[in-house]
């Protein structure tokens, strides 16, 4: 897939509120600092499509982009150590589970996790959630090109592991670097296949 045009559409909390469900809709999402907006800028091919910041917890809103037209790309608020109140966290986590759960034009989630770091519970908690709800997704490591081959792959294996203690079989996984474009392929090939299961 190339994308020849991306744009931002409209920002809401209230999943009925987002747009019409006349396109298919693939939603990124995971833990504060995770890269996220870097690795939509990367997807995309826009420097400042998706805002960056340097304080964890910035996205607050379900963001909508509308790319080539014909599907939506959708910026999720982080999850995890973002410096909210716990009333903000309840409201961001209800806000979440409303469009994931209710939102029947998504495809498909992208869960993106820090290749660097070691399995995290706030992380497979929420994996295991998306089983629980039979919802689609794919796992995104992140930062891939801040490791060493041989550290990635142990990084990997240990996940691996770790989901294998309530997984029969793996979820889809990818490695990704938004410095290095690494993984751009799979994952916007993979949107072009359910794309064309719609």
């Amino acid at each position: 897939m190339i994308i020849t045009d991306a744009r931002f559409v409209v920002s809401n909390k209230d999943y009925s509120k987002c747009p019409l469900p006349d396109h298919p809709e693939f939603a990124f999402i995971g833990r504060s600092n995770v890269g996220k907006s870097s690795l939509i800028n990367m997807l995309t091919g826009r420097k400042n499509l998706a805002k960056i910041s340097g304080t964890p917890g910035k996205t607050k809103l379900i963001n909508h982009f509308i790319i080539n037209e014909s599907w939506y790309l959708v910026d999720l608020p982080g999850y995890g150590f973002a410096k909210i109140s716990k009333s903000s966290r309840a409201e961001w986590g209800k806000m979440l589970q409303d469009y994931l759960v209710n939102r029947n034009n998504l495809r498909n989630t992208f869960i993106l996790i820090d290749s660097r770091l070691e399995p995290q519970k706030s992380d497979l908690k929420f994996i295991s959630w998306f089983g629980i709800n039979r919802l689609p997704f794919a796992i995104l490591f992140t930062k891939c090109d801040k490791l060493s081959k041989t550290q990635l792959d142990i990084n990997l294996q240990t996940y691996k592991i770790a989901l294998a203690e309530t997984w029969e079989e793996i979820p889809v996984c990818f490695v990704t670097s938004a410095k290095t474009g690494s993984g751009k392929s799979e994952v916007l090939n993979l949107i072009a296949r359910l794309n064309e299961d719609v």
